[in-house]
């Protein structure tokens, strides 16, 4: 089995990639969150930063693309080529509203002529490309998804992420296992299966009733979990230390990165709303971490929760 960890914008950067790599391991490979390519065709400072291969040095790394323009795709799987990355993946799959809006991903699934074309275009172009997509089955109704799939078959997509929700349920409510097991049958690329796998029981009852499924995304429960995978692959759950390691050495990099520690601590309360459910009685101190409002007030927050509040053996969702 092959275990990928899945982007969550503002909280997977290379910082988190490499610390997690170092202090649990288990993931094969680590998605970015979406770089959006502009008609200008460069790279900003931050863009680059997140992903020049000096900063994933020794972190297998696949970088996802969001864009509707192919030749905005093509520019930047070609300037990704060039810094050595093989795979490319697309987002088809998030639900933000300021991005569907845009027709981008999930939205570009409200028209599949125009996707077939991007398709077409692209691989007319770089028939060689490594290229897995990430998809929903679709934006209203999972009956949009055999066209969608059409789509796909056309082209030699490597692999195919399906996160078997529709747009219109962001992340909400329970995965539609029964349109994802309809939907497999027709794929003819390998599938990887991503959404709301959050324990080691969650991951094994899934490649239960879906035993041909051969690699899981996850994202969500590893944050919350972080040695999720080591455990899949029979190691050992996270310890406090562990725990502390990650969180300080995130903060004290935002703190550096952003020359602000307002701004770091406030893009920690993004990593604790999942991992404070690895904690026994984290309810109460998640309510207090997000009306936290300033640096001191987070660190000693966080110092308390290190102190005060044991180790779940898995994480408790939902989240």
């Amino acid at each position: 089995m092959r275990y990928d960890a899945a982007p969550l914008q503002g909280i997977t950067n290379y910082v988190y990639r490499g610390v997690h790599r170092r202090l649990f391991g288990g993931a094969d490979r680590y998605f970015t969150p979406f770089y959006s390519p502009t008609k200008e065709h460069l790279f900003t400072p931050r863009e680059y930063r997140e992903l020049c291969p000096e900063h994933n040095e020794g972190v297998p790394v696949v970088p996802q693309i969001l864009v509707r323009n192919p030749a905005d795709f093509l520019w930047a799987a070609r300037a990704l080529r060039e810094l050595g990355y093989a795979e490319i993946n697309l987002n088809l799959g998030c639900p933000a509203g300021t991005v569907t809006a845009k027709g981008k991903g999930s939205g570009f699934l409200a028209h599949p002529q125009e996707l077939d074309a991007f398709f077409d275009t692209v691989y007319a172009a770089m028939p060689d490309l490594n290229l897995s997509v990430k998809t929903r089955l679709g934006l209203h109704q999972e009956e949009e998804f055999p066209t969608l799939l059409e789509i796909y078959n056309r082209y030699p997509i490597t692999e195919l992420i399906i996160h078997p929700r529709l747009q219109q349920d962001f992340y909400k409510g329970t995965v539609r296992l029964e349109a994802f097991a309809q939907a497999l049958k027709g794929c003819r690329m390998p599938v990887c299966y991503n959404g709301d796998l959050v324990t080691v029981d969650d991951c094994d009852a899934f490649c239960e009733k879906f035993p041909q499924i051969q690699a899981l995304m996850i994202g969500r429960g590893l944050i919350a979990d972080p040695a999720l995978m080591r455990k899949l692959r029979g190691g050992k759950g996270a310890t406090v230390e562990e725990l502390r390691t990650l969180t300080q050495t995130l903060y004290a990099t935002y703190c550096r990165d952003f020359d602000s520690r307002g701004n770091a601590a406030q893009r920690m309360k993004e990593t604790w709303f999942y991992l404070i459910h690895l904690f026994e009685n984290g309810e109460q101190y998640a309510k207090k971490m997000r009306r936290c409002a300033s640096p001191p007030e987070y660190e000693r927050l966080e110092a308390e929760i290190y102190r005060d509040l044991t180790l779940r053996s898995e994480a408790c969702g939902p989240f």
